[in-house]
């Protein structure tokens, strides 16, 4: 059954903590976090706090491919195989003689249980492309893991080094030219969709597939935020325009607060004092922990300020409309109840691993996100490569990758490189999106096309349409079928002249 997203949105903070990473990155700047959107993880989160399952409608099908465990060697090892997991609709598909697109959900690093539920750009503009829909689990993830559990997969050396993008996408190719021969349909032109570290995929799935993808929509997709293209402080800055722009009362409590907390908690029982305040669930250890969870309650509610509740302006609703005569972090507080409710206590720590993201992140998807002394309205927490490569050194007894995304995808000099060689993507981006910070946000080309909304907020372009949509959501995800469908045209044009033998 569905939720609606005022609903979701009641769940937000606590399903934030559960699918972050094992240590909060403003603990730790050198840990990346998740990149998926979060509320595509929000049915599957809910389902798991409530003890049930999530029974998708009848029109999804299930189905299970033997795939390729190691696409680019040919050694003994290479040839073995893992079933990989892919839902597919095809109730609206109008088959391989109507000119009937695929659309393809290229999964990221989560379980695809609920994409099909809660990535919505798919079912609501099936009917007008009859198309015939498909949602592809990424390797490692959900119920497409080698090798039995994903802790078992990670703790052999050899295993866990056939877990990375390039693995992924050449999966994605095998399993979508299966899907064709299934379907009968060699001609159906496939778009593929992806949001965030999926829409990274997305765009370079059509780099390296073009024979395999006509076009991809790329949704939220910081392909930018690698080496040294994109600031460190790229993402909090922009949490920190969006919580200005919100309230400049707010954006000052909040910047006021990180020393107050740091210098109550030097005192003696400056620590039970602060667990006092903030009524945590269990003491603080440190004010680290507490500065952490703040920091990133703050730039979820930036990352996912989302209609009609806008999180950032319930946030600073309650620091703002705090009582008189209450102190910085009275307020604070009154933000964090505001956004999460009125709770006996609050759990600062919950201690959720995401085993999957971090050994990605301790190979190659090295994005360094971080901020210097007084740049954000944050405190000062740099990435530090040094301190990342030792982190992953430890637990993995490997050294990271930092470039070696740029240099098997590129992201240098995008424009000058892409605009004659590349073709079909859509790279589309909500400007109060943090993310949008290392996306695509002018065109490259005539085909290679920056979407963007003023007030969007991270892939919400592909979620389920609301009747609560402002028009300026419902206007984008209209240009973006528009171009789509322009794509789809051109290609039955020129398929018609190649089969009567005219192309030249």
């Amino acid at each position: 059954m569905k939720m609606n997203r005022i609903f979701l949105f009641q769940w937000l903070p606590l399903l934030l903590l559960l699918i972050f990473s094992k240590t909060s990155i403003s603990v730790k700047p050198h840990k990346i976090p998740r990149l998926t959107p979060l509320l595509k993880n929000i049915l599957k989160d809910f389902n798991t706090l409530s003890n049930s399952s999530t029974t998708l409608p009848k029109e999804f099908e299930t189905y299970f491919y033997t795939q390729t465990l190691d696409h680019f060697n040919y050694g003994p090892k290479s040839y073995s195989t893992f079933k990989q997991r892919y839902i597919i609709n095809s109730k609206y598909w109008g088959g391989s003689n109507s000119s009937s697109p695929i659309f393809a959900y290229l999964g990221a690093e989560s379980s695809i249980d609920n994409d099909p539920l809660s990535i919505g750009f798919l079912t609501d503009f099936a009917p007008r492309f009859k198309a015939l829909l498909v949602y592809l689990e990424h390797r490692y993830y959900g119920q497409s893991i080698p090798f039995g559990k994903i802790e078992e997969a990670l703790k052999d050396e050899d295993r866990r080094g056939y877990f990375n993008s390039a693995q992924a996408i050449a999966d994605y190719a095998e399993l979508l030219l299966h899907v064709k021969e299934q379907f009968s349909a060699p001609n159906s032109p496939i778009i593929v969709i992806g949001g965030s570290y999926g829409g990274m995929l997305a765009s370079w799935f059509r780099l390296k597939y073009p024979h395999i993808a006509l076009g991809a929509l790329a949704s939220s997709a910081p392909i930018l935020y690698f080496d040294d293209i994109t600031p460190q402080n790229g993402y909090y800055s922009i949490v920190t325009k969006d919580f200005k722009e919100a309230s400049e009362s707010c954006y000052q409590t909040i910047r006021d607060s990180w020393s107050i907390i740091d210098k109550i908690a030097s005192t003696k029982d400056g620590l039970a004092y602060l667990s006092q305040k903030f009524k945590t669930c269990s003491p603080l250890n440190n004010s680290s922990d507490l500065k952490g969870y703040l920091d990133s309650t703050y730039a979820v509610a930036a990352q996912y300020d989302d209609p009609p509740r806008y999180p950032v302006t319930v946030i600073c609703g309650g620091i703002d409309g705090a009582t008189n005569g209450s102190d910085v972090l009275d307020r604070i507080f009154a933000g964090i109840v505001a956004y999460e409710g009125n709770k006996s206590c609050y759990n600062i720590l919950p201690g959720q691993t995401d085993l999957g993201w971090d050994w990605q992140t301790c190979s190659e998807m090295v994005m360094p996100i971080g901020r210097g002394e007084n740049d954000t309205m944050f405190y000062s927490a740099p990435f530090s490569l040094d301190e990342f490569i030792e982190d992953c050194k430890r637990d993995y007894g490997v050294s990271p990758r930092p470039h070696w995304v740029t240099t098997y995808y590129g992201g240098h000099d995008i424009k000058l490189i892409l605009h004659r060689f590349a073709s079909n993507v859509i790279f589309s981006n909500g400007l109060r999106d943090p993310y949008s910070s290392a996306g695509v946000l002018q065109d490259l080309s005539d085909s290679l096309l920056a979407v963007t909304t003023r007030n969007g907020s991270h892939c919400l372009d592909i979620l389920t349409s609301q009747p609560t949509d402002p028009d300026w959501l419902t206007m984008q995800r209209n240009r973006e079928v528009e171009i789509i469908e322009g794509w789809i045209t051109t290609y039955y044009a020129d398929l018609k002249v190649l089969k009567n033998g005219t192309m030249t």
